[in-house]
């Protein structure tokens, strides 16, 4: 594993202004390091302390110095995201998602009502017709039963309620498949919701599950449908993200990679999705020169996670961490 000196030397901190407030952000801070492979990405959001966020140090130095699987396939498939915006503005963003043909809608907004979940469910679903929810666990179980059937007909319902026994009572008193995604990359023991049959789709993303082969491993060993989605990454991250989806031997269902469109600036050229899909693209270590006031954090916002990454990288050495 290369050490944190190495990887801080070829360093840069970023602050990414978005389009929409989305996850309660309006800018999205991260880190990109240069190594041999390419570029990796380190973002654990910032209230995550060092033990969760050692993972996302681990997946950028997979990144960086081993790069990316072998793709078993040219295209992946691609959602659109719409953050919890007014009904009104959902046409809007679902046009910077030309040919998607699955929407995933935020709901459970603090500071929202169910009322404002279902107009904006059903302004998506009048133009796309296939719909996904994501409550990021913020519904109890009697509110996740009394908003999903009032949303009325998902693909699936990811993650209503915090815990794998809620999810799994949640599945038993609904018609609509449930998707983990927290009960996995925050648990740990991510088979739990197999155990306790809590879920009928894994939603695996790259970065907090500690890397692409991570993820690619946890997938065969989970048995159910996997969507590979996005942690409000970087072009750096999506590349990573992509790379595993198409790494992985069956993929069926369109993945959360689709979030570029959320900021008004990248690091580097966005992936746009084109006919619903995104192109697996690498990005090697000469094609990145991440500059400019717009981009880069003021030097206090740098010298915290410089420290950050220092901290975290004493987490892997600590736990053996091997690359890939």
């Amino acid at each position: 594993m290369p050490s944190a000196a190495d990887l801080l030397e070829n360093a840069a901190v970023l602050s990414l202004p978005m389009r929409t407030r989305f996850r309660g952000i309006t800018t999205r801070e991260l880190m990109v390091f240069r190594g041999p492979t390419g570029w990796g990405e380190f973002g654990p959001f910032v209230e995550y302390d060092d033990e969760e966020s050692a993972p996302w140090l681990a997946a950028g130095i997979e990144a960086a110095y081993l790069g990316p699987p072998p793709a078993l396939r040219d295209r992946v498939p691609v959602n659109a995201t719409v953050p919890a915006v007014p009904a009104s503005e959902v046409a809007g963003i679902l046009a910077r998602y030309p040919g998607a043909q699955t929407a995933k809608v935020k709901v459970a907004e603090p500071g929202q009502t169910l009322d404002d979940d279902v107009a904006r469910v059903a302004a998506t679903r009048a133009v796309l017709g296939r719909v996904r929810v994501d409550a990021n666990g913020k519904w109890s179980v009697p509110q996740a039963i009394t908003a999903l059937r009032a949303i009325g007909d998902l693909e699936y319902a990811e993650q209503p309620c915090a815990t794998v026994e809620e999810l799994a009572e949640v599945r038993r008193a609904v018609d609509v498949p449930i998707a983990a995604d927290e009960s996995i990359r925050k648990a740990a023991d991510p088979m739990r919701v197999v155990a306790a049959g809590a879920a009928d789709v894994a939603v695996l993303k790259v970065a907090p599950l500690g890397g692409m082969r991570a993820v690619l491993a946890l997938a065969a060993e989970i048995g159910m449908p996997v969507v590979v989605s996005s942690a409000l990454d970087s072009a750096v991250g999506i590349a990573a993200g992509v790379a595993a989806a198409a790494a992985l031997p069956e993929l069926d269902l369109a993945c959360g990679l689709g979030t570029g469109t959320l900021f008004e600036r990248d690091v580097t050229e966005p992936f746009r999705p084109v006919d619903g899909h995104l192109t697996p693209r690498w990005i090697a270590p000469d094609d990145l020169a991440p500059e400019g006031p717009a981009i880069l954090a003021d030097e206090v916002r740098r010298r915290w996670w410089f420290e950050r990454l220092e901290r975290c990288h004493h987490v892997l050495a600590e736990r053996g961490h091997r690359i890939g």
